[in-house]
Protein backbone atom coordinates (compact mmCIF):
# COMPACT_ATOMS: atom_id res chain seq x y z
CA UNK A 1 0.00 0.00 0.00
CA UNK A 2 1.37 3.12 -1.16
CA UNK A 3 0.43 6.47 0.63
CA UNK A 4 0.99 10.07 -1.10
CA UNK A 5 -0.13 13.71 -1.31
CA UNK A 6 -2.61 13.71 -4.23
CA UNK A 7 -2.13 16.19 -6.74
CA UNK A 8 -5.10 17.41 -9.33
CA UNK A 9 -4.15 14.35 -11.72
CA UNK A 10 -5.77 12.44 -8.80
CA UNK A 11 -9.21 14.31 -8.51
CA UNK A 12 -11.15 11.74 -10.28
CA UNK A 13 -10.81 8.81 -7.68
CA UNK A 14 -10.61 11.02 -5.31
CA UNK A 15 -14.00 12.80 -5.42
CA UNK A 16 -15.58 9.51 -6.00
CA UNK A 17 -14.07 8.35 -2.46
CA UNK A 18 -15.25 11.91 -1.10
CA UNK A 19 -18.66 11.22 -2.62
CA UNK A 20 -18.91 8.15 -0.78
CA UNK A 21 -17.50 9.39 2.94
CA UNK A 22 -20.22 12.29 2.46
CA UNK A 23 -23.34 9.20 1.88
CA UNK A 24 -21.19 7.62 4.72
CA UNK A 25 -22.51 11.09 6.82
CA UNK A 26 -26.07 10.56 5.28
CA UNK A 27 -25.75 13.35 2.50
CA UNK A 28 -26.78 12.86 -1.03
CA UNK A 29 -24.45 11.72 -3.72
CA UNK A 30 -23.30 14.36 -5.20
CA UNK A 31 -20.47 13.36 -7.49
CA UNK A 32 -20.36 16.22 -9.92
CA UNK A 33 -20.36 18.95 -6.69
CA UNK A 34 -17.89 16.76 -4.76
CA UNK A 35 -15.62 16.88 -7.84
CA UNK A 36 -15.93 20.88 -8.13
CA UNK A 37 -15.18 21.21 -4.53
CA UNK A 38 -12.35 19.03 -4.34
CA UNK A 39 -10.62 20.54 -7.19
CA UNK A 40 -10.89 24.24 -5.58
CA UNK A 41 -9.24 22.88 -2.51
CA UNK A 42 -6.57 21.52 -4.87
CA UNK A 43 -5.73 24.38 -6.95
CA UNK A 44 -6.16 26.86 -3.95
CA UNK A 45 -3.71 25.00 -1.92
CA UNK A 46 -6.91 25.49 0.73
CA UNK A 47 -6.26 21.68 1.72
CA UNK A 48 -3.59 18.91 2.12
CA UNK A 49 -5.22 15.23 1.11
CA UNK A 50 -3.42 12.00 1.27
CA UNK A 51 -4.36 9.37 0.02
CA UNK A 52 -3.65 5.44 -0.23
CA UNK A 53 -3.23 3.10 -3.01
CA UNK A 54 -2.75 -0.01 -3.90
CA UNK A 55 -2.97 0.52 -7.60
CA UNK A 56 -5.82 2.13 -7.22
CA UNK A 57 -7.38 5.03 -4.55
CA UNK A 58 -8.80 2.92 -1.91
CA UNK A 59 -8.44 5.84 1.13
CA UNK A 60 -7.95 9.21 1.84
CA UNK A 61 -7.63 12.01 4.41
CA UNK A 62 -8.01 15.82 4.09
CA UNK A 63 -6.41 18.39 6.53
CA UNK A 64 -7.22 21.60 6.95
CA UNK A 65 -4.71 24.57 7.95
CA UNK A 66 -5.37 26.52 10.29
CA UNK A 67 -3.58 28.60 13.87
CA UNK A 68 -3.69 28.40 17.43
CA UNK A 69 -3.61 32.10 18.75
CA UNK A 70 -2.46 30.88 21.82
CA UNK A 71 0.78 29.57 21.11
CA UNK A 72 0.70 31.65 17.72
CA UNK A 73 1.58 28.59 15.62
CA UNK A 74 0.24 26.28 12.95
CA UNK A 75 -2.47 23.98 13.39
CA UNK A 76 -4.33 21.20 11.15
CA UNK A 77 -7.54 20.32 11.48
CA UNK A 78 -8.15 16.50 10.42
CA UNK A 79 -11.21 16.90 8.75
CA UNK A 80 -11.67 13.86 6.45
CA UNK A 81 -10.88 10.29 6.70
CA UNK A 82 -12.02 7.66 4.79
CA UNK A 83 -11.31 4.23 3.18
CA UNK A 84 -13.71 2.18 1.04
CA UNK A 85 -15.62 -0.58 2.84
CA UNK A 86 -13.31 -3.45 0.99
CA UNK A 87 -10.31 -2.44 2.32
CA UNK A 88 -11.21 -1.68 6.13
CA UNK A 89 -9.40 -3.39 9.24
CA UNK A 90 -6.02 -3.62 6.92
CA UNK A 91 -4.40 -0.61 8.66
CA UNK A 92 -4.72 1.95 5.83
CA UNK A 93 -6.37 4.24 8.43
CA UNK A 94 -3.75 4.17 10.16
CA UNK A 95 -1.25 4.84 7.50
CA UNK A 96 -3.36 8.04 5.94
CA UNK A 97 -2.96 9.35 10.08
CA UNK A 98 0.75 8.71 9.83
CA UNK A 99 1.66 10.51 7.15
CA UNK A 100 -0.53 13.67 7.89
CA UNK A 101 1.11 13.39 11.31
CA UNK A 102 4.48 13.61 9.62
CA UNK A 103 3.09 16.37 7.28
CA UNK A 104 2.05 18.07 10.64
CA UNK A 105 5.36 17.72 11.54
CA UNK A 106 7.34 18.69 8.51
CA UNK A 107 5.61 21.95 8.13
CA UNK A 108 6.13 23.18 11.84
CA UNK A 109 2.55 22.54 13.43
CA UNK A 110 2.13 22.27 17.07
CA UNK A 111 -0.31 19.90 16.55
CA UNK A 112 -3.40 18.31 14.47
CA UNK A 113 -6.93 18.27 15.83
CA UNK A 114 -9.91 16.19 14.59
CA UNK A 115 -13.67 15.34 15.97
CA UNK A 116 -15.70 11.84 15.00
CA UNK A 117 -18.74 11.00 15.80
CA UNK A 118 -19.69 9.78 19.62
CA UNK A 119 -21.30 6.41 17.93
CA UNK A 120 -17.83 6.10 16.04
CA UNK A 121 -16.21 3.84 18.79
CA UNK A 122 -13.66 2.06 16.07
CA UNK A 123 -12.54 5.17 15.39
CA UNK A 124 -12.09 6.71 18.79
CA UNK A 125 -9.95 3.65 19.37
CA UNK A 126 -7.73 3.81 16.31
CA UNK A 127 -6.82 7.74 17.47
CA UNK A 128 -6.51 7.01 21.09
CA UNK A 129 -4.33 4.50 20.02
CA UNK A 130 -1.77 7.12 18.01
CA UNK A 131 -1.64 9.30 20.68
CA UNK A 132 -4.99 11.45 19.92
CA UNK A 133 -6.29 12.86 23.34
CA UNK A 134 -10.28 13.72 23.74
CA UNK A 135 -10.48 17.15 24.89
CA UNK A 136 -11.89 17.28 28.65
CA UNK A 137 -11.43 20.98 28.80
CA UNK A 138 -13.09 22.83 26.49
CA UNK A 139 -16.88 22.56 24.69
CA UNK A 140 -16.88 22.97 20.98
CA UNK A 141 -19.78 24.98 19.40
CA UNK A 142 -20.82 25.32 15.77
CA UNK A 143 -23.55 28.01 14.49
CA UNK A 144 -25.17 27.36 10.95
CA UNK A 145 -25.14 30.68 9.44
CA UNK A 146 -26.99 29.51 6.13
CA UNK A 147 -29.14 27.78 5.18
Amino acid sequence: MEVFQAKIEHLEPIAILFDQYRVFYRQASDLATAKIFLQERLQKHDSVIFVASDGQIVGFTQLYPSFSSVSMQRIWILNDLFVVATHRRQGIAKLLLTAAKQYAQETGAIRMTLATQISNLSAQALYESLGYTRDEEFYHYSLRVSE
